[in-house]
Formats: C-alpha cells, sequence, structure tokens
C-alpha cells in the first residue's frame, strides 16, 4: 500500500466507526422518512414519512437477511453514514418518533440535513488522510470540526442551517485535494499516461462500453455509468465523488488509489474477486453469491 491510499486508522478526531450506520441504536430513519417508487431496486411504492411495511415494532427490518431477493436491493446500498443514530440517539436524546409522536415531524426533517452533514465528514475525513493535500490540511480540518459542530446542534438550529451554502464551502476543498491528488498522480504516471479528459459533472456515461479504459487521474466528478461496462479499467487516482455505479459492471477493475469513493457506491455495482478496492472498502457479499445479484 503506498502513503496516497487512503487509511482510515488516521483520521484525525474521527473513527470510522462512528461513520457507519449503526441501526440497532436507530428508530428505523431510512425506512421512514425516505421516500421510493416500485422499479428494479423497490418492490413496490411507498411515500415520505411512511413505515415501510417490512419495519418492525423494534425498529428492525424484517427481511434484512433477504432484501435483495425480496426486490429492495435499493435498501442494500443506501448509507446514512451514521446520521441515524446520530440524530436518534444524539439530537433528540433516544426519544422516538413512535413513542414522543410530537418530535415525528421534527425528527424526520432533521434526518436528510444530518445525513449531508455527516456525508461531508466522511469526505473530509478521506482527505485528510491524502499526503497530496497537506498543502490545505488546516483548512481541511477547520472544515471538519465546523461540521462536526454542527451535529450537535439542537433540532431547531439544524433545521435553520443553510446545508447548500455549507456544503459549497467544503466542496471548494474537496476540488482543490482532488487537483493536487490527481496532479500528483499525473507526475508518477506521465511515461504511460495519455492526455485525459476532465469531464464534466454529471457526464452520461449510461451502459457505455469502457472496458479497459483508462480513466487514471480523470475528474468522473458525479458522472452516470449505470451500468456502463468497466471490466478491467484503470480507475487509480480518478475523483470517484457522487459517481452513480448501479449496475456498473466492475469485474477485475482497479480502484485502488480513487478518491472519495464510498461502500455504497461500491455496492450498487457489480464486481468479483479481481476487482481491486481502496483498503477502507470491502467486496460486498452479494459479489460471490448468486442467488443475490439480481
Amino acid at each position: 500500500m503506498t502513503e496516497s491510499h487512503n487509511d482510515f486508522s488516521s483520521v484525525p478526531n474521527k473513527s470510522q466507526l462512528s461513520m457507519k450506520a449503526d441501526c440497532e441504536n436507530c428508530f428505523g430513519l431510512c425506512c421512514v422518512v425516505l421516500p421510493f417508487s416500485a422499479s428494479s431496486d423497490f418492490a413496490r411504492d411507498k411515500d415520505a414519512g411512511h413505515a415501510c411495511q417490512n419495519l418492525q415494532s423494534d425498529f428492525r427490518c424484517g427481511i434484512h437477511n433477504r432484501l435483495r431477493e425480496s426486490g429492495f436491493r435499493g435498501c442494500t446500498v443506501y448509507d446514512c453514514f451514521g446520521a441515524g443514530q446520530k440524530v436518534s440517539q444524539v439530537t433528540f436524546e433516544g426519544r422516538d418518533w413512535r413513542r414522543a409522536p410530537g418530535i415525528r415531524e421534527q425528527m424526520f426533517y432533521v434526518f436528510p440535513i444530518m445525513r449531508q452533514l455527516h456525508e461531508l465528514i466522511w469526505y473530509l475525513s478521506e482527505a485528510l488522510t491524502l499526503r497530496q493535500a497537506y498543502p490545505i490540511y488546516d483548512a481541511l480540518s477547520l472544515a471538519l470540526d465546523k461540521t462536526e459542530r454542527l451535529t450537535y446542534l439542537n433540532p431547531d438550529s439544524l433545521l435553520e442551517l443553510n446545508i447548500p451554502e455549507h456544503r459549497a464551502e467544503v466542496n471548494k476543498l474537496l476540488l482543490q485535494t482532488s487537483e493536487l491528488v490527481r496532479d500528483e498522480a499525473r507526475q508518477r504516471y506521465k511515461d504511460s499516461l495519455k492526455r485525459k479528459k476532465n469531464h464534466g459533472r454529471g457526464i452520461d456515461l449510461i451502459g457505455a462500453n469502457l472496458k479497459r479504459a483508462d480513466f487514471r487521474c480523470a475528474n468522473l466528478r458525479g458522472a452516470y455509468l449505470i451500468a456502463a461496462d468497466l471490466r478491467g479499467a484503470d480507475l487509480r487516482a480518478a475523483d470517484l465523488i457522487g459517481v452513480d455505479f448501479r449496475d456498473a459492471d466492475l469485474r477485475g477493475a482497479d480502484l485502488t488509489e480513487s478518491i472519495f469513493l464510498t461502500q455504497s457506491q461500491i455496492n450498487s455495482a457489480l464486481g468479483d474477486a479481481d476487482t481491486k478496492l481502496p483498503p477502507s472498502l470491502t467486496h460486498p457479499l452479494h459479489w460471490f453469491d448468486p442467488d443475490k445479484k439480481k
């Protein structure tokens, strides 16, 4: 492993575990707050603010071990970045919306705000592990501290936050981090790297044949790679923040030095044992279980 790889063991002031969903300490917020429509990801429609019919009285999912087989694979790729337990146990101090119905509406509005803050914490924490981002380390640290403080505001204050403005401030630092990482990688790969195009945010590559494509050091922020063939593709040092990898074929692809890639993105894709991932991420079990690949 090189120094430029992600290493969450060195994240300052934040352990990786605190950014992982802890459903045992959440009041089933993602199963209630979020809407979904009948599709390949969900077996039926559900309106926002209405509990999924699979949510049990103890806030556990009644089909958790067979979500994919039951037509709810969308649930298996969603990640709240730990916002669920923060809202449940910290913001609302362990009061659940079933026993205290007076907090129901406010809790449901706070959850997506907290989820955005926790997502920003995840990205900032990763940026702080990257050697190339040292020139802006202090700015990243300040942004992380500020974002963490925001997560401890009371419900009323959280609802008053200007989240788009805060995201824009953080995004400037993440863009700088991306440039620093990719510029350094271009120097390392210069003997074999062809001139790379920085793709515009949200480029549509749905279903594209990108087998063995060389995306080293590319800016793929927000790209739509749904069902794209990326078998054997090289995505080292690529910026993958917000990329839609749903059903993308990543078998044999190399994503080892990619930045801002999340477990949720990997869970939504197809892959195999030859797919190389950053050390902070894991190969989803459904990649190796034929019954759960649907």
